[in-house]
């Protein structure tokens, strides 16, 4: 009973567990669920004390504790060696979850048209094991050798404590998500060759992070640009990947098919340094875009894997105050050169908020308290306001949060969203609900610098005659010259000042950092604007704005003149 026990708990299915309880002298044993039927009463005698007794002693315990290096290399070995020989029901019976294991390595023989696979692992470390992969693609007499690294991690099934492969499609291809499979075949789409600006191909050996950005003009163009299809060996995206709006990828082509051409607004000069600074950081992302038009003329990321500068969504922290401050001084709650509080704390909503380190300006201005990045400057201001007060002024005048630019690629629009209470506030100072990423927060510099809001594209409109994303209205020519002068100062005397300096004058800045839960260091972000250029950078789990990304977006700025 036991046994059987663990194994339905393994399955997911609801059980009652087996209690015995004396009843009128009788021990009674209730067990219920799928295949067990039974209501068994058993008699005090010698008998069923014996058999119960005997079900106690044979129920195995589990295994628990940390893996031990025999166990890590023969469950690696196990998987390792049944995928290799093509035991495919084998090796996914040496993972965490079977049937998932099992569709995705029958896939990748029938439906990738994989053979002749080699599996050499790597060193052990600790519960992870690396294993180089070589195969060989074969399809309709085409044939073409595949190589690629990737890595297991051995877990203790939840069952019976057994080292077992810890299932994720990413063990089988890392470009894998859970729900992707792999397709060898004609190509759904035809390939496309991206220009840039000036007519020169795009291509990831020269601007590495633009695989997911070259992915996003195939799937929206290739049907449409004149090309044809060729055959692939390609990842399909399942329903979670969809939702992350990721494209399909392919991943070696068989024959090549002949592309259609789609030029972008990138520049060569401004992509190239764009990926020589998100090189030297971790977790960074920039874009650059112009104002007069709306035109990207630069995007890079250092994960190569996913476009987190028109797809992140993150909280943008203290730069979300430029669309605050605009709103505050629309509504005469603030005005740039007049006294405004910022104390070293502030309660609302049940929630304490507090400035960087606690300071706080005396007798200060808007002005001071905006260079600065008081916290509490904004936070004070939220019992004055309505609930959705922030929400429309970013949709209205920044064009943010509507969910309908056409960019030319999947991109996330930003998030605005009405709020209440604590969580209201906190949206006032880019936290909360709010959740934007490096194009978004571009465009807002972009909208300060040009007044208006354009919205930013990759592909110009003229391509396939899509319309572009506009706002509702303008900033009053008021808090336009007032928001521009925060800015100015902030770049010039403010937090922003070391990492633009030499850049004034007709330039403006924002900083920003986000905190993030369960994560030591914040995100830190930077927006500024200087000629007819805007950028915006976050660089995760680095610290403030001003010292991560704050150097990305002034490098970008002068490369560009």
């Amino acid at each position: 009973m036991g046994k059987r026990r663990r194994v339905t708990e393994r399955q997911g299915e609801r059980r009652r567990a087996t209690s015995p309880a004396v009843i009128g002298g009788v021990i009674a044993v209730v067990a219920v669920g799928a295949g067990v039927g039974a209501y068994a009463l058993y008699s005090g005698d010698s008998t069923a004390g014996s058999q119960t007794q005997t079900s106690a002693q044979t129920r195995k315990a589990v295994k628990s504790g940390p893996l031990s290096a025999d166990e890590v290399q023969t469950a690696a070995t196990r998987f390792l060696t049944a995928w290799q020989e093509g035991r495919h029901a084998e090796a996914a019976a040496a993972t965490s979850d079977s049937a998932a294991a099992g569709a995705l390595l029958t896939g990748y023989a029938k439906d990738a048209h994989l053979k002749d696979v080699t599996l050499t692992p790597g060193t052990p470390k600790g519960a992870k094991v690396p294993f180089s992969v070589q195969a060989t693609v074969s399809y309709q007499g085409q044939t073409k050798p595949l190589t690629y690294d990737s890595e297991l991690t051995v877990v203790r099934r939840a069952s019976d404590g057994e080292p077992v492969v810890d299932w994720h499609a990413a063990v089988v291809h890392p470009d894998l998500r859970d729900g992707d499979t792999l397709v060898t075949g004609e190509a759904g789409t035809p390939p496309v060759k991206a220009l840039d600006r000036n007519g020169n191909e795009l291509t990831t050996d020269t601007y590495p992070s633009l695989g997911p950005v070259l992915d996003g003009l195939r799937e929206k163009y290739g049907k449409t640009a004149g090309g044809t299809a060729g055959v692939e060996l390609r990842v399909v995206r399942g329903e979670e990947s969809k939702k992350a709006e990721l494209s399909d990828k392919t991943l070696l082509e068989l024959s090549e098919g002949t592309p259609g051409t789609v030029r972008t607004t990138l520049s060569p000069s401004l992509q190239a340094a764009a990926e020589r600074e998100v090189a030297r950081r971790k977790r960074a992302s920039v874009v650059v875009v112009r104002p007069s038009t709306g035109e990207i003329l630069a995007v890079a990321n250092s994960n190569h894997n996913f476009n987190t500068a028109f797809q992140g969504s993150l909280a943008p922290g203290s730069t979300m105050k430029v669309v605050t401050a605009s709103l505050l001084i629309e509504k005469g709650l603030a005005s740039a050169d007049k006294p405004h509080p910022c104390p070293k704390t502030f309660t609302y909503g049940g929630w304490k908020f507090h400035n960087y380190k606690k300071f706080e300006i005396k007798n200060g201005t808007f002005k001071a308290s905006f260079a600065r990045s008081c916290n509490t400057a904004f936070i004070s201001q939220a019992e004055k306001l309505k609930n959705s007060d922030l929400t429309q002024h970013a949709q209205q005048v920044f064009g943010l949060g509507l969910d309908n630019w056409a960019v030319g690629v999947p991109t996330f629009d930003g998030a605005v969203p009405v709020q209440s209470a604590a969580p209201m506030a906190a949206s006032l100072i880019g936290q909360g609900g709010v959740r934007m990423n490096p194009l978004t927060m571009a465009s807002v510099a972009a909208t300060v610098k040009e007044g208006t809001f354009r919205q930013p594209y990759l592909v110009p409109p003229s391509v396939d005659n899509r319309k572009l994303a506009t706002a509702s209205r303008t900033i009053s020519p008021s808090a336009l010259s007032q928001l521009r002068g925060l800015m100015q100062y902030t770049a010039a005397a403010g937090t922003a000042a070391e990492a633009m300096a030499g850049l004034g004058p007709d330039f403006g800045a924002k900083t920003g950092s986000a905190e993030v839960d369960n994560q030591k260091k914040p995100n830190g972000w930077f927006i500024a604007y200087r000629g007819d250029l805007a950028a915006a950078a976050v660089v995760q789990a680095a610290g403030t704005g001003g010292e991560t990304a704050g150097p990305i977006v002034a490098s970008l700025l002068k490369a560009g003149g």
